[in-house]
């Protein structure tokens, strides 16, 4: 199983992105699935998550800027982000979490915002 994560890119404080992440097998399979980042130097950070029935929760220094979401019929997991800003600059991956236990992990997408 691959998650071929795609999105990233350089842009200004307050642009936008929007990551995407698709399996390949079928989205449905999964249940929980997020994204995490990890700037340099740092641990890797949970950024945001999403369920097989679309609760959502964020990591506090994001929440009201970055929205999940996943797209059953285009086979896709999103991450769309807003506002960004210079502390947001890391490798974003994608995970997904089978229901016997088990994850995959996408290859990581770079975000570069710049002041």
């Amino acid at each position: 199983v691959q998650l071929q994560a795609s999105g990233g890119g350089l842009v200004q404080a307050g642009g936008f992105l929007r990551l995407s992440c698709a399996p390949s097998i079928s989205i449905n399979i999964f249940n929980d699935m997020a994204w995490y980042r990890q700037a340099p130097g740092k641990q890797r950070e949970w950024v945001a998550g999403i369920s097989r029935s679309e609760y959502t929760n964020y990591g506090d220094s994001v929440k009201g800027r970055f929205t999940i979401s996943r797209d059953n019929p285009k086979n896709t997991l999103y991450l769309q982000m807003n506002n960004l800003k210079v502390e947001d600059t890391a490798i974003y991956y994608c995970k997904a979490t089978l229901p016997i236990g088990g994850a995959y992990w996408g290859q990581g997408t770079q975000v570069t915002v710049s002041s």
